[in-house]
């Protein structure tokens, strides 16, 4: 841990019975950040609780044109796994993937310069309890309002096309777009690989199973001896596959999986400035509308309501100028966020990709090793 930072270690429990069964999660922080009281702290958490400080920091520093790092999504059939105490490999891989999906989302929060200063944050990290996070549920009454708000920006975008004037902001939101795709079809592909390694991790145990057997029956001493080592030997590969597995999924899957998910929070930074650039439009178009009425008052001669009218004109001119200051301001915003992600996803990248090949390289030399030690077995065949 680095000076003026924090860290986090996530703890998971399952609390309660069958179908009441929930997460909970003990989140450990330790940090040299002079806002906090002390340097090592606890609390309890839920997996609600987590979507409640996005949705409170999204409200509030959304609306300023920041990148806000997106919680880990819901999983119904992982779950629902947990709940009925199914005890598999993909039970267990479920909540080791979301313990640590949450832990990155915390470091990507505290990360944030402005993020790390809500208050909201630093109660989610310090307070004992919490209020019960009421509208993280899909179909709950806020939850249907946000789906019909996101359904009337995607009309808006539809039909409202902005006039840009800094040829920057355009491109970099092609970028954005064509990254994102790109990063989901390259995503798609590791998916796979892990997919394919699991079975090839299965593939590998049933033949090792199988050689021991054989080796087992074999009259031939020094084929059978050969066949039983073989058999160690595969059994060590289907170890080695399955520790390439966890890397192939923890390291490059779920950096691919969460860079999808940025990219989206990088797009909305994007329409929100969008969405300050139409209201500035509606507010110019309104002010024309007023002195344009004002003109009529003028020309048909009544003065009664000259007065109103032009109050009504010094109203929308000041927030015309309201509007425009917010604009200038949020692209401000936009193009640091933009930029500071852009250094943040090269560092990540470099990292996540580094440890990669050496889990790659080392894996590759522990298997030229098992066959080297077996090869000589091989040769003593008679």
């Amino acid at each position: 841990m680095g000076l003026d930072s924090a860290s986090f270690l996530l703890r998971y429990c399952v609390a309660g019975d069958g179908m009441n069964a929930y997460m909970s999660y003990k989140v450990s922080t330790q940090t040299t950040l002079p806002m906090f009281l002390n340097k090592t702290f606890s609390v309890r958490r839920r997996f609600s609780d987590f979507l409640g400080l996005y949705e409170k920091i999204s409200a509030k520093h959304s609306l300023l044109g920041c990148i806000i790092p997106p919680p880990p999504q819901k999983s119904v059939v992982g779950m629902t796994k947990v709940k009925v105490g199914k005890e598999d490999s993909s039970s267990a891989e479920f909540v080791e993937k979301r313990r640590a999906a949450l832990e990155r989302y915390l470091q990507r929060v505290v990360a944030h310069p402005s993020l790390l200063q809500d208050p909201d944050v630093r109660e989610f990290l310090e307070r004992d309890e919490l209020p019960r996070a009421v509208n993280t549920q899909a179909l709950s009454g806020p939850g249907l309002l946000k789906m019909i708000n996101r359904a009337s920006d995607a009309v808006n975008k539809m039909t409202i096309k902005m006039n840009e004037s800094d040829n920057w902001f355009e491109s970099k939101l092609q970028e954005v777009e064509n990254e994102e795709q790109l990063l989901r079809r390259l995503h798609a592909a590791v998916d796979s690989l892990v997919n394919h390694r699991k079975e090839l991790c299965i593939n590998t145990a049933v033949f090792s199973k199988s050689v021991a057997m054989l080796g087992s029956v074999e009259e031939n001493s020094a084929l059978s001896r050969a066949l039983s080592q073989l058999a160690e030997v595969e059994d060590k590969m289907e170890q080695l596959h399955q520790q390439q597995a966890f890397s192939d999924f923890f390291i490059l899957a779920e950096l691919l999986a969460d860079y999808v998910r940025l990219l989206g929070a990088v797009r909305c930074c994007f329409e929100q400035r969008m969405k300050v650039w139409q209201r500035l439009q509606e507010a110019q178009s309104t002010l024309q509308k007023k002195r344009e009425a004002e003109a009529k008052l003028l020309w048909a001669n009544k003065p009664e309501k000259l007065q109103q009218a032009k109050d009504d004109i010094n109203e929308w001119e000041s927030k015309v100028s309201q509007y425009e200051r917010d604009f200038e301001r949020v692209t401000c915003t936009v193009r640091k966020e933009v930029l500071r992600f852009e250094k943040e996803k090269a560092r990540d990248f470099k990292q996540h990709i580094v440890k990669y090949l050496e889990s790659l390289l080392h894996t590759q030399h522990r298997l030229v090793k098992c066959w080297e030690a077996f090869l000589p077995e091989a040769k003593a065949i008679a």
